[in-house]
């Protein structure tokens, strides 16, 4: 099932994308689903059996939408985390001069990054080198602490695609990656979550990023080279995962700072993600 937040006319809705149709449980379901994507998350096992009897039952098409007529939200606006895996593609550790590191490579964004699909990405008045970094992302399902890498799977609702925009300029100036790394509008992210069954195996996934029409990341995830169970494990011997906590899992080779002559973004520039399973996120670039 792939779960989207979206407004027609300025109304907030949550539901169901199937093909180029916007299906609103909250027209199906009214008062018995939350519009807040992370609350479903919490009370998924009600409410996802709840959605597939309303989609098969339903007896018109009022809670249809094409895609074209809604507006797609983020589906998680506000995370409680936002984590991120660095140098995760061994490939794009040769791009960037850096060895494969021996364990994952952790920091975070913070949800002023968080924009959705085909919404502005926006340079920052003090950057002049921003790239880009097409990213599968975890959406946590439940709370996970001392989590075992046999078990991870199991603390996993689905999945979603990620834009890691950086400030390269920034981010090595400064010699840690968080003013680099999460600016506003520096997470695009959606345009749906793919909930795990949907998903199928999510190291073997293809992903690619297009950039004006023209491909520049393309590769999949089974060159990841820390897996998803062992990002999940790793991560919850520090920390308590929450329910709609984002962890992106690194990007593959091809992006601008790794390329001769380097390539940053610009004002006007189209930016497309696509992984298999889950779709395509676009966005904008905005001097």
């Amino acid at each position: 099932m792939k779960i989207a937040a979206f407004s027609v006319h300025s109304q907030p809705h949550i539901g169901v994308v199937q093909e180029e149709s916007a299906i609103s449980l909250t027209l199906l379901g009214g008062n018995r689903f939350p519009l807040c994507v992370k609350t479903f998350i919490e009370k998924s096992e009600e409410l996802l059996p709840l959605a597939e009897s309303l989609i098969e039952q339903r007896d018109n098409d009022d809670a249809v939408f094409p895609i074209s007529d809604v507006k797609i939200l983020p589906p998680i606006p506000s995370p409680e985390k936002i984590i991120c895996v660095g140098l995760n593609y061994i490939d794009h550790c040769r791009e960037t001069g850096m060895e494969p590191p021996a364990s994952p490579v952790i920091f975070s964004k913070y949800a002023n990054a968080i924009v959705g699909h085909h919404d502005a990405v926006e340079i920052p008045i003090n950057s002049n080198e921003v790239d880009f970094e097409a990213e599968l992302a975890i959406v946590i399902g439940k709370e996970a602490k001392h989590v075992s890498e046999e078990d991870a799977n199991d603390y996993v609702f689905g999945y979603t695609i990620m834009n890691d925009i950086s400030a390269r300029d920034l981010q090595f100036k400064d010699g840690q990656w968080s003013r680099g790394k999460t600016a506003d509008t520096f997470a695009p992210t959606g345009p749906v979550i793919v909930t795990k069954d949907e998903a199928g195996d999510p190291h073997n996934l293809s992903i690619s990023l297009e950039l004006n029409g023209e491909i520049m990341q393309d590769s999949n995830t089974n060159n990841l080279i820390f897996t998803i169970p062992q990002i999940i494990s790793f991560l919850s011997q520090s920390m308590t995962l929450r329910p709609g906590d984002l962890i992106a899992t690194g990007t593959p080779p091809g992006v601008g700072m790794g390329r001769s002559p380097k390539l940053w973004l610009k004002d006007g520039d189209r930016m497309s993600i696509t992984i298999e399973k889950i779709g395509t996120l676009s966005n904008y670039v905005k001097g």
